[in-house]
């Protein structure tokens, strides 16, 4: 049987994918035939990363591009370095993001309310209006917007990043309708995952918490996140789009 997941041929964008669920998409893209752009802030990490790609999947290519997706001029630099490097981009993610932590919203300064929509909802649009307009001019392809349950459940500590986030289900839904029929816009919205996030958070607190609150029980682990990467990267979702798929142990049922 056709391997459904198939991304030979491919080049797969993958902003914050230096780390966290962007690293484990990034390798499940170049695993499965897609050569790679890996974007992050910070370029050794995405040289590091790529040097794995390269040595793991001999003959697949990976392009290491530091960019701050919350500034425009610099995610619109990115969308021409991939193109001038591979000539297209077939498969966009859209995941990096910040949530950084605040003791009160009254305490919320007008730069980190700034900071935090600027990354998590400015970039997305903007990398996805220039992306899905050459996509949508050529072959086609497919957008992966990345969200969070806490944009359908917002706790009182994320209340920015909540906000943000629910409007990159909206642009999911917008962009859907907006590049149809000749690319694919859909959302992954995680619950909690144990990347380098966790390593701040009180475990004892947490677990005993996800025994009562998550159906599955536990945290996500990163690599869980690729079934639903590939599965909207790939023409297994080609009837899809417009779609927020919810990977997050059952939390918020």
């Amino acid at each position: 049987m056709t391997n459904r997941f198939d991304l030979s041929g491919k080049v797969a964008l993958v902003t914050g994918g230096s780390r966290g669920l962007g690293r484990e998409m990034v390798l499940a893209f170049a695993e499965n035939g897609a050569d790679v752009v890996i974007a992050s802030r910070k370029l050794d990490s995405c040289e590091e990363l790529a040097a794995e790609v390269t040595k793991s999947f001999p003959g697949r290519r990976a392009l290491p591009i530091a960019c701050h997706v919350g500034d425009w001029g610099q995610v619109e630099a990115l969308a021409e370095a991939a193109y001038a490097e591979f000539g297209r981009v077939d498969v966009l993610v859209n995941n990096a993001g910040m949530s950084p932590v605040y003791d009160h919203v009254s305490n919320v300064t007008e730069a980190l309310y700034d900071k935090v929509l600027d990354v998590n909802l400015k970039g997305p649009f903007r990398l996805t209006s220039v992306v899905g307009t050459r996509m949508a001019a050529g072959e086609g392809g497919s957008i992966i917007m990345v969200s969070s349950t806490a944009s359908q459940h917002p706790g009182a500590n994320v209340i920015p990043y909540a906000a943000a986030k629910a409007g990159v289900n909206a642009m999911t839904v917008g962009f859907a309708r907006h590049f149809a029929p000749k690319v694919r816009v859909n959302c992954i919205v995680p619950g909690p995952f144990l990347t380098d996030i966790s390593k701040a958070w009180d475990m004892d607190d947490f677990n005993e918490r996800a025994a009562t609150t998550i159906p599955l029980q536990r945290g996500g682990e990163p690599q869980e996140i690729v079934g639903a990467a590939l599965y909207f990267a790939s023409n297994a979702s080609s009837y899809t789009t417009g779609a927020l798929l919810t990977v997050a142990g059952g939390s918020g049922i």
